[in-house]
């Protein structure tokens, strides 16, 4: 029978994508692993691979389509031995499943790296291991935080598991993350463990209805606008993913977090001749472009660095805020703004207070250009527990930053410059570095906020204590 290829979820988060480009025509025989198509979210461009075999007998959307929902049909396969004509005329019901879930006859989706950051290199290999919905931030759960009975399961697994009458949250998974995979099901075949989906209630619980998200704020309406400007004086230029997702998301930050700012200054001095010192010491390594140093560290790793270990100081800062409970969390996830074209993204660089200053660097490098080549995986800019937002590059002396839930916390570093500074009674010139601390006052109120901001001053103006 056809074969329905439906619109991946390539996050948790993900309810639509623009369909950017198709790499197979109709006609066109498509095995597994096949890369069949170019799927845009707001922050990357996805490769989407095929899952099952056949012939591509339908493309039902067409390339360039904006907003395709997640699990809507977008091409039909003919399976082994099926008329290509027949395939075209019969297949084209969805099967709904809630936002998330990449069901049904479905594909593989991965980002344009070069390589996955994170996951063994089965994971990388393995088809199947590449396409799934998975917790944003890496969680270890294979049950949707809040999602009810939802499992994690590749999109094959998922098929294996309807053929052969299993229940999938009857079925450990082995997957990256707690995911169900091929081998999990045909483990439970074997061993009779899975527990048969006709086997459950007749009155299947009710799907728990998706919160709607908080109305945007409105202004005067496109049409109003134009007419203060002559025609032909300006030019529209639609809002792409990305641009749409920043308005939404920092709208609903000013809406619903009530930010308060602390800010002060930070001498450098220390800071720097450290920096230029261990620059100096950084042994050679040899590339494709000949001899270069490990590492060429930058005052905003230290910073990095400095956000992180003031989090494992003052570990009550280091939370997100819900409805019901204050998350605590364990480890300091430092996100870092990076302009982007047409926007910015914030990469994460996971337990921040662990890692070697040069491995921070070396880190940063890799994720800023692969940022800007929107080749980043979507676990690797979603989460993280705070920010740093650094315009001191482009002279910028202090801004106040949005904060981005569900951090409670983000911290704007504006430029080093030479000031006059007073130092028992004297007076003396010092490079000097304006920092303002946004904070959501629901988690974090003002003696906790200078508790940490007054943290991260003492790592930066004593950076010798971040190297023991």
């Amino acid at each position: 029978m056809p074969i329905n290829v439906t619109m991946p979820a390539l996050s948790p988060t993900m309810e639509e994508g623009n369909l950017a480009k198709w790499l197979k025509k109709e006609g066109d025989e498509i095995a597994a692993g096949d890369v069949i198509a170019e799927i845009e979210t707001d922050k990357a461009t996805m490769e989407v691979e095929a899952v099952d075999e056949g012939v591509l007998a339908k493309i039902v959307v067409p390339a360039g389509t904006e907003g395709v929902k997640v699990n809507a049909v977008i091409a039909i396969l003919a399976a082994e031995g099926e008329d290509v004509s027949e395939a075209a005329k019969g297949g084209g019901d969805s099967d709904p499943a809630p936002s998330g879930d990449a069901k049904g006859g479905a594909m593989n989706a991965d980002t344009k790296a070069d390589a996955p950051a994170k996951g063994s290199e089965a994971d990388a290999k393995d088809p199947e291991m590449r396409g799934d919905s998975r917790p944003a931030g890496g969680g270890s759960d294979a049950k949707a935080s809040g999602g009810g009975d939802r499992v994690f399961a590749s999109p094959l697994a998922r098929r294996l598991a309807k053929d052969a009458g299993l229940d999938l949250s009857a079925v450990s998974g082995t997957g990256p993350h707690g995911r169900v995979v091929k081998a999990d099901i045909e483990k439970a075949k074997s061993e009779g463990t899975g527990k048969a989906a006709a086997a459950k209630s007749e009155q299947p619980k009710e799907a728990p209805k998706a919160a709607a998200p908080a109305p945007m704020a409105k202004g005067a309406s496109e049409e109003a606008i134009l007419k203060l400007f002559e025609e032909g004086s300006y030019e529209k230029i639609p809002h792409d993913g990305m641009r749409k997702t920043i308005a939404k998301r920092l709208v609903e930050s000013k809406q619903t977090v009530p930010h308060f700012y602390l800010s002060v200054d930070c001498e450098l001095d220390a800071l720097l001749a450290l920096r230029q010192q261990l620059n100096g010491a950084a042994p050679s390594v040899k590339t494709d472009q000949g001899d270069k140093p490990a590492y060429k560290l930058s005052v905003n790793d230290m910073v990095i660095k400095a956000m992180a270990l003031a989090l494992k100081a003052v570990p009550m800062a280091n939370v997100s805020w819900t409805e019901t409970a204050t998350i605590k969390h364990k480890h300091a996830d430092v996100g870092v703004a990076v302009a982007i074209e047409g926007g910015l993204i914030t990469p994460i660089i996971r337990k921040a207070e662990e890692k070697t200053l040069s491995t921070i660097s070396n880190e940063m490098k890799d994720l800023a250009k692969r940022a800007r080549a929107r080749k980043l995986q979507p676990q690797e800019y979603q989460g993280g527990t705070t920010a740093v937002s650094n315009l001191g590059m482009f002279g910028i002396k202090d801004f106040s930053a949005v904060i981005n839930p569900p951090h409670s916390t983000i911290l704007a570093v504006g430029g080093g410059e030479q000031r006059a500074v007073v130092n028992n009674g004297e007076i003396k010139v010092a490079t000097v570095m304006t920092v303002t601390l946004s904070t959501d006052h629901r988690t974090v109120d003002g003696a906790l906020g200078a508790e940490l901001i007054s943290a991260f001053k003492q790592f930066i103006e004593n950076p010798m204590s971040m190297l023991v």
